[in-house]
């Protein structure tokens, strides 16, 4: 199966600038497009948490393109948001920014629960990770992070490599990525951009610090707004100083959720 989790950037700084009937009004505008965009792609609500959305594809309904679904999913509410925040601008309401987190693998599916509630609901590992993939977004500046699972049943997109990590709570690192969209459907110069980045990375991994510097430099003038390629910069920099341990393997360790 596949689980998402889409998460709305500073909700709390949002929340304070709004009364209680305006807040309400907003969540129900943000979370109904969301809501649509999943149905539209077969994929489950499994709750709303506060400004938070996880949904899965798999069951009730056998879906065997359930990792596609999701990622068309998820590329369709980053596309909803420009409208929305256009419409909460008229009303004098905040711009929102919205994470999503995306992983595929084995779960638990089905109702779940106490003796007095049940829920039909996704449990597992993989879904825990699924959740971890949607805070990263913050880390790396983008909207959309999944895992490599996902990235091998969808060969016909293209992806930009975000890094190598072990997310909080788990030993085994996983490769993230950005999917950017159906490989048919991009230009040219998007094409060579995510070769570049595929090159830097190789460098970065070999230690190849100067290599990967000039690279990365490149790419970050390519796309100066993009924090990725900053985030390496600045790493790189730290590197050329204190060079990693001799048993370093690329992977970067996040200690929070």
């Amino acid at each position: 199966m596949t689980v998402l989790f889409s998460d709305v950037r500073d909700f709390t700084t949002i929340s304070e600038g709004l009364d209680p009937t305006q807040l309400t009004r907003m969540m129900n505008e943000i979370l109904t497009p969301v809501t649509r965009i999943i149905h539209k792609y077969r994929g489950t609500i499994d709750k709303y948490m506060g400004d938070a959305v996880m949904a899965f594809w798999g069951a009730p309904l056998a879906d065997p393109d359930h990792s596609r679904h999701a990622v068309t999913a998820a590329l369709g509410i980053v596309q909803a948001l420009p409208e929305l925040r256009e419409r909460f601008k008229a009303r004098g309401w905040p711009p929102i920014r919205m994470g999503v987190g995306i992983h595929t693998g084995m779960m638990n599916v089905g109702n779940m629960g106490s003796e007095f509630r049940m829920a039909y609901t996704v449990l597992g590992d993989a879904v825990n990770l699924g959740s971890r993939l949607e805070g990263l977004t913050k880390a790396y500046g983008v909207s959309v992070i999944v895992s490599q699972s996902v990235k091998e049943r969808l060969a016909d997109f293209s992806y930009r490599e975000l890094d190598r990590v072990r997310v909080k709570g788990k030993d085994e690192p996983v490769t993230i990525f950005e999917p950017v969209g159906a490989a048919d459907g991009l230009s040219a110069d998007v094409l060579e951009e995510l070769a570049m980045v595929e090159e830097a990375f190789q460098a970065y991994r070999a230690q190849a610090w100067d290599r990967a510097e000039v690279l990365f430099q490149r790419l970050h003038r390519t796309r100066p707004r993009l924090y990725l390629y900053s985030l390496y910069l600045e790493r790189i920099a730290c590197f050329k100083k204190i060079p990693p341990p001799g048993n370093w393997d690329g992977v970067y360790v996040h200690k929070t959720k």
